[in-house]
């Protein structure tokens, strides 16, 4: 197992760490699932396929990893408050449903977009409507060791009585007298003691539609609640891995921290990872301005943000060209770029199969592979991995040409490293076989006889036409002495 060097940027530490799993050949992640009143947008996307990343590198490596990523079906309530709708109930009010059908459509077209992006899927995948009664069961905890109270129905969690023994806000880097100073004071209507308690039940008005019994009477749990429940219930009181999303930093994950000390008396999770944000032509995604892309439009060309439609593949490739913690901008250009790079690295391999080896190399393989590793285990840093793995694209080429040579025991190497870090970690796969209509073979044959047609009758405006429309919609042809080829 090559573990002993991996180091991770542990968000509650600020700094680079040794990863040392709390069980030697066993790792325990845990990634914040979406909320499923919509259709996943593509910032979801870039933080699902980084930590599939991660995952995929873990198993590389040889760990035994209990993958979980929860699904929020209830209890997240509009603008992460603690008042107001429900945004599943809210969704299915307005389109006159139930909730659960709701939430059923929005997991089945999240399920797709990531298949589509060649996602493994989880260990373990729970609902928060799955896990009520455990939810109960942590709350009853955390009022029995004295970190909540319960007002009308309704529980909440106190963080100043919490913060007398833990420092709440250690997550954030946020100290507790300034959150208390950028919030509103009480008013005497409201049922919290101070205005950075959150809750963690919620009493139902009769109008509610989610809600169940509990000890305190009808209700639903509260959104922090959920993770902490599930990750305890499926990967124990303290585990290794758990990100999420740069917006999930606070107050979400700095609530799971104090849920998960407040019950057990221990710091829930050894290393943090967050992922940051992807802008658009430069500007930050949003729905108010109209700078957004939904994942389909993004592969089918509807939208008149970017000038064409790309592969899901390509697009993966392109979330690998920046670091997962740093942030990412879609562009046309940039697309383009990375689907030229995809092309060739993509050719690079199958030249591997066809490469003649000598009786000495003149290739450092083992330094080659020793950089994919050194990438990776410098905090899963696939930006750098990919710029070694065009670094080999080039040696590849230049023992093609005969310019160095390679021996089979070193190519056997070469060719068995490349394809687990660009197949296996980075979770790519050729565009034949991600996704792409069996039919275009035939169909290209059609077109392609037709455009031979043309040439031979010397109707070059036809030809060209042909050619340029094809590589309009992505499809390159290319015409040399032993015919013509397209890709």
């Amino acid at each position: 197992m090559t573990n002993s060097k991996l180091h991770i940027y542990n968000s509650h530490s600020g700094k680079k760490e040794l990863f040392v799993p709390i069980h030697q050949n066993f790792v325990g992640l845990y990634v914040c699932g979406p909320t499923v009143y919509n259709y996943v947008h593509l910032g979801n996307c870039r933080t699902f396929i980084s930590f599939d990343m991660v995952y995929r590198y873990l198993l590389h490596l040889g760990y035994k990893v209990r993958y979980v990523r929860n699904i929020t079906d209830v209890g997240h309530l509009e603008n992460d408050a603690d008042e107001g709708e429900d945004k599943i109930a809210k969704k299915a009010r307005l389109e006159q449903v139930e909730p659960m059908e709701i939430v059923q459509k929005y997991t089945l077209d999240f399920h797709d977009v990531l298949r589509q992006f060649n996602n493994h899927a989880p260990s373990i995948e729970p609902t928060a409507t799955g896990h009520i009664i455990e939810q109960i069961e942590m709350i009853k905890t955390i009022l029995e060791n004295g970190y909540a109270y319960e007002v009308n129905g309704s529980v909440y969690f106190d963080v100043n009585k919490y913060n007398e023994k833990f420092p709440y806000g250690e997550l954030s880097g946020r100290k507790i007298e300034d959150l208390i100073a950028g919030t509103r004071d009480l008013d005497g209507q409201d049922e919290k003691r101070n205005s950075l308690d959150f809750a963690l039940w919620k009493n139902a008005s009769p109008e509610h539609i989610m809600k169940w019994p509990s000890p305190w009477g009808i209700g639903f749990p509260g959104w922090h609640l959920e993770c902490s429940a599930m990750s305890t219930k499926y990967l124990g009181e303290t585990f290794d891995i758990h990100g999420g999303g740069m917006d999930l930093k606070f107050p979400h994950h700095e609530c799971e921290i104090a849920q998960g000390c407040a019950s057990t008396g221990k710091s829930p999770v050894n290393y943090w990872m967050h992922g940051n944000m992807l802008t658009l032509n430069g500007k930050k995604m949003s729905k108010s301005t109209g700078n957004t892309l939904l994942p389909n439009e993004l592969f089918n060309g509807g939208s008149d943000l970017l000038e064409r439609g790309y592969h899901p593949m390509v697009v993966r490739f392109f979330t690998m060209q920046a670091h997962y913690r740093s942030t990412l901008d879609f562009t046309s250009e940039a697309l383009n770029a990375t689907e030229k790079g995809y092309e060739k690295l993509m050719d690079a391999i199958k030249e591997l199969e066809t490469l003649t080896t000598s009786a000495n190399s003149s290739v450092n393989v083992n330094g080659l592979v020793s950089s994919f590793y050194d990438a990776m285990n410098d905090d899963f840093n696939a930006p750098i991995l990919v710029a070694n793995l065009f670094e080999t694209v080039k040696i590849i080429n230049t023992i093609k040409e005969g310019k160095a040579t390679i021996t089979q025991a070193d190519l056997e190497l070469l060719t068995k490293e490349v394809n687990a870090f660009v197949f296996d970690v980075l979770g790519l796969a050729p565009l034949n076989s991600a996704g792409d209509d069996s039919k275009l073979e035939g169909v290209m044959d059609l077109v392609l006889n037709l455009r031979q047609q043309a040439r031979e009758n010397k109707d070059w405006g036809t030809s060209d036409k042909i050619r340029d429309g094809l590589a309009a919609a992505g499809l390159v042809v290319k015409d040399g002495k032993d015919g013509t080829t397209w890709k």
